[in-house]
């Protein structure tokens, strides 16, 4: 919410609007006075490393009576303010549709009761809302993610993990109750991220009657299997499909009469909403706040109030009261018993992880195995720098492939390992089933391609009868699909088909906007670069210049000054020069200037690693320490591997999983076409991406010639436009001409 309230104050000030902010929600809307205030620039400097709401939020009764919404009515008259940002859940939203729509009857009734004069509401004949949705429990109907919600997913995943350790230690189970009473997305999304055998969530509500025996059958399969640990994560609105709750103690209860487990239970509450947004979080409220601003000024009195959401990786407006009306009618869908209406009320990602889930989890149900004679044998091979969540696209897959009666081979260490040491292993259920949680890559990587002895792999591919093969990395992950897609005319072997899954914390591989690792990446460039501006606050006169990785993409660079509010960031893209750093460091010494080191949030500047062969990190630092003849100081840092390392994230685990699946579902789908067929078939040689607002497969030839500057190991099209605007707009970066 912090991310949001900067984002509207800077837009709009960008703009030549005046920023407010009310505290208290609409009880300083009801009261007015010194609750409403006007907000200037350096107001909101270091809000984006602050957890909860530094405005202040609360529930206010008299806000849902007329005479409060009267009340609320004249102090924004007052204070001279025409249009409203709210950002809160359905019922804050609808409130304040509601009080658009009586705007007019307000006014009138304001004049007649002579409480205002007919020229102080002159001006003020239309009230516009745009609303922004704050919720944990990701709620909202109409968006893939409402503000907050990974940031609570992250706590959450961050306690199931460190609950997985004492599980494991004493073999016992944990039932982990979380929030949404009517929402099961937190519930659903922990369960995929953190390997858990059973979630109960309310949008598909288990059978009255079976629920005990088919948690229990699940959980029992997988002990006997070998598995140590048992995690059951039940949402707070988990209910039976009588619509009968379902309780922790009530699971708790069954796995220890039925299974004999030694069971305990964990309530998180809210602990839930605590700590610092996570780096997706600061993108969202960001991009968000800002497209906010652009709503109120581009709106008019007949426009519908908007509601800014967010559609795979692009921000999109929606119909407000049509998207909380979707949104209320999923509760009602729920005490309807109309299950199938309530999950088609969620978006097709939610049904799609329901899915990936259940077939991730589920081991030797024969309902889900293909016939005999249509089994695959399918390879796996992490090609690449290591990447976050590696680990959880190769268990998904191995795991989808076990559901479904295939067999999954992991190839180890790469096509070096396969040529040289047939480094082939067949996965099994138990070897992978706690890889999600896992960093790095449990099968090896490195960057060499197939050409390291294309004969050799050709040989082994052949040797065990492959029938599909998913590629995990990075880069070299796309330029090993396509040396595999053109040497198919030599080697009747790579006629199978086969896609690239990309995982790389530089996110430069072309046909996706997203790859498996960026997202870990940028949490861990976050919480590193909030500890290098809390050393800079303490002596209010120092800037940080950050060295972050990417190597000739500026994606990472670029995401991480808009989540950490850095002054400026150097790209390869754009590279640097003596007129930039001059402009630059003006911008330092009047930025200094303005806040009087009074404002303790530090200043930084990111610089990718490959932004300039001259201006190295430690000479920018240098210049910037020269030109500031002693008014201020300058460091440099650098978090290096760090940054390739720790813990996925849990929307790299969930993507990963989610992808996997589709990678596994695409293979599937093109065996029908014979090896001859596949010999000159591009699209059976094909990356899998997040292009716009869907997910995509693009055969890899055409990636190749169209779309990838091979010289520069990077896309040809920079889809981060976007954001590195808002970034410098954000931060009041002068733009060069």
């Amino acid at each position: 919410m912090n991310g949001a309230v900067r984002a509207v104050v800077r837009s709009a000030i960008n703009k030549g609007c005046d920023a407010f902010a009310i505290y208290e929600g609409y009880e300083g809307l009801v009261q007015g006075g010194t609750m409403i205030k006007q907000m200037f620039w350096e107001d909101v400097r270091g809000w984006l490393s602050e957890g909860g709401t530094l405005i202040g939020t609360a529930r206010c009764a008299a806000f849902r009576e007329r005479w409060g919404r009267l009340k609320a009515a004249k102090n924004l008259i007052i204070n001279g303010i025409d249009a409203l940002i709210v950002c809160g859940g359905d019922g804050s939203l609808t409130g304040a549709d509601l009080f658009r729509h009586e705007w007019p009857d307000l006014l009138k009734e304001l004049v007649d009761t002579a409480e205002l004069t007919a020229d102080q509401v002159k001006g003020y004949e239309h009230l516009t809302i745009v609303g922004l949705v704050g919720s944990i429990d990701n709620d909202m109907a109409s968006t893939d993610s409402t503000i907050g919600a990974y940031s609570s997913l992250s706590r959450i995943c961050q306690s199931v993990d460190f609950i997985d350790a004492t599980a494991f230690s004493h073999s016992r189970a944990f039932v982990i109750e979380v929030m949404g009473r009517h929402c099961g997305w937190l519930a659903l999304m922990a369960g995929i991220a953190t390997g858990a055998d059973f979630v109960f969530i309310p949008e598909q509500p288990p059978d009255a009657e079976k629920w005990g025996d088919e948690m229990c059958a699940i959980v029992d399969a997988h002990r006997k299997k070998g598995k140590r640990k048992t995690i059951v994560i039940v949402a707070e609105g988990a209910i039976d499909n009588q619509l009968n709750p379902i309780s922790a103690d009530d699971v708790k209860n069954l796995l220890v009469d039925k299974l004999g487990l030694d069971t305990r239970i964990t309530t998180l509450g809210h602990v839930q909403r605590g700590g610092a947004a996570v780096a997706v979080d600061r993108l969202i409220s960001t991009m968000q706040g800002v497209d906010a601003v652009d709503a109120v000024l581009s709106s008019t009195p007949s426009t519908p109030s908007p509601m800014i959401g967010i559609n795979e990786n692009k921000i999109s407006r929606k119909p407000l009261v049509e998207s909380v009306a979707l949104t209320k009618e999923v509760a009602t869908a729920i005490k309807n018993k109309d299950f199938d209406r309530a999950m088609s009320l969620r978006d097709a990602e939610f049904a799609e992880y329901l899915e990936a889930f259940k077939f991730t989890t589920i081991v030797d149900d024969e309902t889900r195995k293909v016939p005999v004679n249509k089994r695959l044998k399918i390879a796996i091979v992490n090609i690449g720098a290591p990447a976050g969540g590696m680990n959880a696209a190769t268990r998904a897959a191995a795991c989808y492939c076990l559901a479904r009666g295939h067999t999954p081979y992991a190839i180890h260490n790469g096509f070096t390992g396969l040529a040289r040491h047939d480094s082939v292993r067949e996965l099994h259920w138990l070897d992978v089933e706690n890889w999600i949680i896992r960093g790095g890559s449990e099968i090896g990587t490195n960057r060499n391609l197939p050409d390291v002895d294309i004969g050799m792999v050709a040989y082994y591919f052949q040797k065990y009868a492959f029938d599909g093969l998913m590629i995990v990395g990075g880069f070299e992950a796309f330029l090993s699909l396509y040396m595999l897609e053109q040497a198919r005319v030599n080697y009747p072997a790579f006629r199978i088909p086969i896609v690239c899954l990309p995982a790389t914390i530089s996110n430069n591989v072309p046909g996706t906007e997203y790859s498996l690792g960026s997202d870990t990446c940028l949490n861990a460039l976050v919480d590193y670069c909030d500890a290098i501006k809390q050393s800079a606050s303490a002596t209010r006169r120092r800037v940080f210049v950050v060295e972050v990785q990417g190597g000739k993409s500026g994606y990472i660079a670029t995401c991480a000054g808009l989540m950490v509010g850095a002054l400026a960031v150097y790209t390869p893209e754009e590279g640097v020069n003596l007129r930039l750093l001059e402009t630059d460091i003006e911008h330092l010494r009047n930025s200094y200037a303005e806040d009087q080191g009074q404002n303790r949030a530090g200043k930084l500047i990111l610089r990718n690693e490959k932004a300039s062969k001259i201006f190295t990190t430690n000479l920018i630092a240098d210049i910037i320490r020269e030109e500031a003849q002693d008014r201020f100081d300058a460091r440099t840092a650098n978090p290096g591997h760090v940054q390739q390392g720790g813990i996925p994230s849990p929307m790299d685990r969930l993507r990963a999983t989610r992808l996997a699946v589709k990678c596994m579902q695409f293979i599937e789908q093109h065996q029908d076409d014979g090896r001859e067929t596949r010999g000159s078939d591009q699209k059976s040689a094909t990356v899998i991406g997040i292009s716009g607002a869907k997910i995509v497969f693009t055969p890899a030839k055409f990636l190749y010639d169209h779309e990838t500057e091979v010289e520069n190991r990077r896309p040809r099209g920079v889809f981060w436009t976007e954001i590195q605007k808002v970034s410098e707009m954000l931060s009041g970066r002068p733009r060069q001409h």
